[in-house]
């Protein structure tokens, strides 16, 4: 039996505000068999480019992250917002549509030279992979690759990110 995954993605309109449809996974990691098969999808995805660690994204890019890690046997390394790790950690802040928000690792989280592949659950607009991909890079870390559960066409995400880019699924935006 072959499990789409697009039927396991709940849409939600006019969330987080209105004019918005938002793609919920919290449908997909409720089902076993789907969110087993998901995980699957993106570890044989990414096992080509041969990762020494796997860096997620807060917080639900932490879901997608961590069990893939665990199935190709490397790391996973998080990235959160401002204030959330513990120890020294190393900051980078990026442009929003509307402001500036703030992203950090901890600051041994990365080897120099370490292949790293940055997943996310949704691609948009791009902004904070992109910030992350800086924020590896500046660690020393080798960025190979950028994996998403879901990408929203249209908001050109993949577009500012110079890595390879996969991603399960594809929604308009």
């Amino acid at each position: 039996m072959t499990i789409r995954l697009e039927d396991h993605i709940r849409r939600i309109p006019d969330f987080p505000k209105p004019g918005i449809l938002f793609y919920d996974i919290a449908t997909l990691l409720r089902h076993p068999d789907a969110w087993a098969a998901a995980v699957d999808q993106m570890a044989a995805a990414i096992a080509p480019y041969r990762p020494d660690v796997l860096a997620g994204i807060e917080s639900r890019g932490f879901l997608v992250t961590a069990p893939v890690a665990l199935k190709l046997g490397c790391g996973f390394l998080m990235i959160r917002k401002k204030g959330k790790l513990p120890g020294q950690t190393v900051r980078h802040e990026y442009a929003l549509e509307y402001g500036t928000d703030t992203i950090e690792v901890q600051a041994d989280a990365v080897s120099p030279g370490q292949r790293i592949v940055l997943l996310d659950d949704l691609l948009a607009t791009g902004g904070t992979a992109a910030a992350a991909v800086s924020l590896l890079r500046r660690l020393g870390g080798e960025v190979v690759g950028a994996s998403f559960m879901i990408e929203l066409d249209g908001l050109r995400g993949r577009e500012r990110l110079d890595v390879p880019v996969s991603a399960l699924l594809s929604f308009p935006a």
